[in-house]
This record gives structure tokens, sequence and C-alpha cells, in this order.
């Protein structure tokens, strides 16, 4: 049996760095006798005192304990516990070069994966950068050691919860329920067995859904109700998977938030469980700039595929003649239906149907389309660029959350004479190394 290899010690001095570039996550780049470091906390142009978190065989891993020489955006961190909080990687860089960097990143795929570059770049679209964040799932961790409850999210480079007493990218009205919910969570019976809370708000209420591994006494249950009602909070309770999740208060049988996008008129409803986006200010945007980029007009057929609730879909109704969205969950189509309805929209029509999968037999594939809207998961619409020859669209609009699979298949859709004619980026999650890009492609 082979002997495992011995890491070697971490080094415990702090050493000097010079910072070249940033890392896509966010953190800073430089070299010690010729070996990559990464070093969070750092940016390009500094020198900062760094310590060493951790070795490894081609490269090496830090943070920054001292700005020796700070880079021109360089800002104070918002969060006074930016240091130890894993939320969030770029609080110490000004918004400005933050977003700047994004796109740097976006370019930078789109030339790694397809040699492409857009006719030209959108401008960069930005919103709330504090207290944005309506959707989050925070961990929950009773330490015995320091008879203390934790609420919130990793540290950073540990699997350990952070110590927190607020958080500035959070909501307000939950960052400033941190403390309270450490304390009611920290006196119930089941304060070892709740790992975590999901939260989501909408325009004008917010709902927690609490996650419990034991049957919950009627004391716990007291202390939660009790929170609910004088924080104002939809409250929900879920025992093992999602089908277990269950409203408790108020008893009203209403289990939807809402949010509206006043430019066109319209209010989606969602359950607190659905996929939303995290941003609402951020996502008023960019629905407007989808279908502004979109330009859909009243004659025209339009294929809104990985539509969710009808984020994009509804919107779109307003303005086209006819709207079909598909979604890979029957909920959300169920939830596109109940929009469609909500808004007195009959030319909306939903389908379920997995878009990583060969779906060509689908009634709705057989049909044509004037434009077409793509918002995939991370994993990119690899198997829809592919068959988008057969839909006949002149126009798409394509709205990613990464990056890499959205200049993976932009190079699909340049082989089958699709020309990338804008790009741009958006600060969904501000602060952090996360891009949303959209993009516009032509039919040549």
């Amino acid at each position: 049996m082979a002997k495992r290899r011995r890491r070697k010690p971490v080094p415990q001095e702090p050493v000097e760095i010079s910072i070249e570039k940033l890392s896509h996550e966010g953190r800073g780049i430089g070299h010690i006798e010729g070996k990559t470091v990464f070093v969070d906390g750092a940016l390009p142009g500094e020198r900062v005192m760094m310590k060493y978190a951790m070795t490894r065989g081609k490269f090496d891993e830090g943070y920054a304990i001292e700005v020796l020489e700070a880079a021109d955006n360089r800002v104070p961190a918002p969060c006074q516990h930016f240091d130890m909080c894993g939320g969030c990687s770029l609080q110490h860089m000004d918004s400005e070069a933050q977003i700047e960097f994004k796109q740097s990143i976006l370019a930078e795929h789109f030339k790694h994966f397809g040699d492409i570059e857009p006719d030209s770049w959108l401008p960069s679209l930005q919103a709330d950068t504090l207290g944005y964040r309506k959707k989050a799932r925070l961990g929950v961790r009773w330490v015995s050691k320091k008879e203390s409850c934790l609420v919130g999210f990793r540290e950073k480079r540990s699997n350990f919860l952070a110590e927190i007493e607020s958080c500035e990218v959070l909501y307000d009205k939950v960052s400033d329920l941190i403390m309270p919910l450490r304390e009611l969570i920290g006196g119930m019976d089941a304060k070892q067995s709740t790992p975590q809370i999901e939260l989501a708000a909408g325009d004008d209420k917010l709902a927690f859904v609490i996650r419990h591994m034991e049957a919950m006494t009627e004391a716990d249950n007291a202390k939660w109700l009790d929170f609910a009602q004088q924080n104002d909070i939809d409250l929900y309770y879920q025992s093992k998977g999602p089908k277990t999740v269950h409203k408790v208060w108020p008893e009203d049988n209403n289990e939807r938030l809402s949010y509206q996008l006043p430019e066109f008129n319209v209010e989606l409803n969602f359950h607190p469980m659905d996929f939303t986006q995290v941003n609402s200010s951020i996502n008023r945007k960019m629905v407007s700039l989808a279908l502004s980029l979109l330009e859909p007009e009243k004659n025209e057929r339009v294929l809104d595929l990985f539509c969710g609730l009808g984020n994009f879909t509804i919107p779109l109704a307003t303005v086209a003649d006819k709207v079909i969205g598909v979604e890979g969950v029957d909920t959300m189509v169920e939830r596109g239906y109940e929009n469609a309805k909500h808004n007195n929209l009959t030319n909306v029509d939903f389908y379920q149907a997995d878009l990583q999968q060969d779906f060509s037999e689908k009634s709705w594939a057989k049909e044509g389309f004037d434009k077409i809207l793509i918002d995939p998961p991370r994993s990119g619409a690899k198997d829809v660029v592919e068959y988008l020859p057969k839909f006949g669209a002149k126009r798409i609009v394509y709205v990613s959350c990464n990056p890499s699979t959205l200049a993976r298949d932009a190079g699909i859709m340049k082989q089958q004479g699709y020309h990338l004619t804008k790009a741009g980026v958006m600060d969904m999650f501000p602060h952090t190394a996360h891009v949303e890009s959209i993009a516009v492609f032509e039919k040549r």
C-alpha cells in the first residue's frame, strides 16, 4: 500500500507580495519565488503583507493582513464582518471597478471559448449594492463551547459559520433580525437540530422557512409564532424534503409573495421556495433591458426557454402576439399559468420539458418563432442552442449566470450563423465575483 504523502506545514511568518491581477473568484494573484499565490482581500497593483492559509503543489493560498501600498480603487468595506465572513469577496473594491472586473471576465471567456467579441458592449447594469439580497439560505448552528447560536454564512476558507451580528447585503429587515434570531434559536429545545432558515421577500412581505430535523415542540412552536407575529413574517416549517414545506402563520392559506414589474404593469406571485432573482432592483432593470434588446412586436411569436414562473414570459405577453414559456419543473409551469391568469393574459402558454435533453418531439418545438429569450441555469443551454436553427428565430437574447457556459454556447451559435451583436454585464450580486450577463445574437 502506497504511503500517503504528508502535506508540507503551512508557513507561519507573514510575507510581502505584489498583486498582479484578480482571479475569477476575486482573489489577488501574485508570485513568491516563482510560485503562484492566491490572496484574499488583495487588489491588483497592491503590495500587501500576507499570511499563508494553505500550500499546494502548484499554488498556495493566503490572505492579506496589511496593505502596504493600496490600489486606487480600494475602499473601506461597508460590512464590519467582511474580513471573516465568506458571503462577499469584493467589498474592498469600489463598485465601478467591480463591474469592470466582471465585464473583463465575460470578454475573456468569449475570447477563450469561441474567439468571439460583440460588435458593441452594453452599458453595465447596476442598482442597489447594499440591502439588495431578498432571497437567501442562512445556516444555523449551536456552538456548545461558546453557549451561542450562529446565524448566517460560512467563514472565508472554512466550513464553519461566521459569527455575525448583521449583514450589509441582506434585505435590511432580515439583517436587523440576525441577533434576535440567534437569541431565539439559542433558547429553543431544538437549538441543535435547526440547521437552516430559507428566506424570501416580495415587494411587501417577508417569509421564513424554518428547517427542523426533529418534531417541533409546543414551546418552540410558540416561540416561532410569537417571533413571526411580532416581526410581521410569513412563517413556514420544513421537516424533510421540499414537499414538507407548509405555512403555519398567518393561518390564511395564502402561500404567495409577489413582486411588480411596473414598466409592464404586471405583478408576479411566487411561493417562498420558488426560484426568484435575489436582487429585485436589478431584476426590474434586467427584464426591461432584455425586452428592449429582443424588440418583440405585436405580430410576433416569442419563445421563452427556462422560463421559471414567468419573469420574462409575462412581460413578453404584454407586447407580443403569442408567447410560449418552457420550463423543466412542473410546479413552475403551474405558477406560470397562475401568473398569466393573475395578469389577465390569454396569449401565453407554458410547457414542461427537460431542456438539457432531447426535446425535438415536443409539440411546441415543432413550431416556428420570430424571437427567442434564453435564461438557463449555470450549466448553460447546449442542447437548446444546437437546436436553434430549427426554430427559425432571427434574434435571440441570452441571459446568463455563468460566463463560461454563455461563451461556450455563443461559439456553437456562431457556427450556426448567429452573430454576437451586443453583450454586457449586470450586477446581480454586488460585492461578489458572480457574473450575470446578457447577450444578443442576430441571424446572418
